[in-house]
């Protein structure tokens, strides 16, 4: 078990921003992941202002008066990088990854491009504009079905289809219209982890037993859903162990130094790395909050660990004429 070493607090006595909303298509979840955040640091004392952005956001933040953000943000725009570029021009601290972390993991082939050529397992896949993917039948795949489909840039499992047929097929064309780029892997069966580190150690994983046939959307945020989570996982332990250290080589190797969620499949060759959140959710259902809540931190301190590792990624200004 990674040492976490203590709470500093550093922002305690300044105002912290909780942005949350946004443009995208996960507006919803990120405006429930701000107020619990918001709530949580309200009740460890710390003065707190909660922003639902828009256009004006740079408005927003200057009459805030914060001197941090917590960028509680999901999806395009607020983990893409977009947002994390903004902030470091401001020259404001934030939570979460900085401007090329974010934008790689986002960019999930780009992420697995990198994954696969240092060695961390993920799944067979191509990549396909929208237009190709709407024009193409299971039988230009370069690999059997089933297959994942997903778009290359979104979160919360938005647009994913399992396809195992024809008609998988053809439902997903029409699910994924208008998303951007598609990304179809070869899908792997097996037990799903889901392991949660923040800085560089790990906190621990979680096993994630979904209702239907894969992790989506509803499944992660509908109440009612049937998902099950197993804390700790219901697995040897050194199967376990082989997923989280995936799971940290690929948080290392984006380049990633606050929080995140890596989600993992065992499967029969050994675990295979799906993702890399940058900015997992943090409502009544999110999965860190579980698995930090097993190790004994309460969300409070979860929040003002997470708090204590914001940074600013713009260097020092340089004067005008040097």
């Amino acid at each position: 078990m990674h040492d976490l070493g203590p709470i500093v607090g550093r922002f305690r006595g300044q105002r912290v921003a909780v942005v949350m909303g946004g443009l995208s298509h996960e507006r919803a979840v990120s405006l429930n992941t701000g107020a619990a955040i918001a709530g949580a640091l309200r009740d460890r004392g710390y003065d707190v202002v909660a922003i639902d952005a828009g256009r004006d956001v740079v408005d927003q933040l200057r009459a805030s008066g914060a001197a941090v953000v917590y960028n509680a943000l999901h999806g395009s725009y607020g983990e893409d990088g977009r947002f994390q570029g903004l902030l470091d021009w401001l020259g404001v601290p934030y939570t979460g990854e900085g401007l090329e972390a974010s934008h790689l993991a986002f960019q999930k082939a780009h992420a697995k491009a990198l994954m696969r050529a240092a060695g961390v397992p993920v799944a067979a896949d191509v990549v396909w504009t929208a237009a190709a993917f709407a024009s193409a039948s299971p039988a230009d795949l370069p690999f059997p079905l089933p297959a994942v489909v997903k778009p290359v840039a979104e979160g919360s499992s938005v647009g994913v289809s399992i396809v195992r047929d024809a008609d998988d097929w053809a439902r997903a064309q029409g699910v994924i219209a208008g998303k951007g780029d598609v990304l179809i892997e070869a899908f792997v069966a097996g037990p799903e982890l889901s392991v949660a580190i923040l800085g560089d150690a790990v906190l621990g994983a979680v096993e994630v037993e979904a209702s239907r046939t894969f992790y989506d959307y509803d499944a992660k945020y509908a109440a009612g859903s049937g998902t099950q989570y197993h804390l700790p996982p219901r697995l040897p332990a050194a199967q376990i162990a082989a997923a989280e250290a995936a799971a940290l080589a690929s948080h290392r190797l984006l380049g990633c130094h606050g929080a995140t969620r890596t989600d993992v499949i065992l499967g029969p060759a050994g675990p295979v790395v799906l993702e890399v959140n940058t900015l997992p959710g943090m409502t009544a259902t999110s999965l860190v909050p579980k698995i930090a809540a097993a190790r004994g931190l309460s969300f409070g301190e979860l929040l003002e660990r997470i708090l204590d590792k914001a940074r600013c990624g713009l260097p020092q200004e340089v004067p005008h004429g040097a």
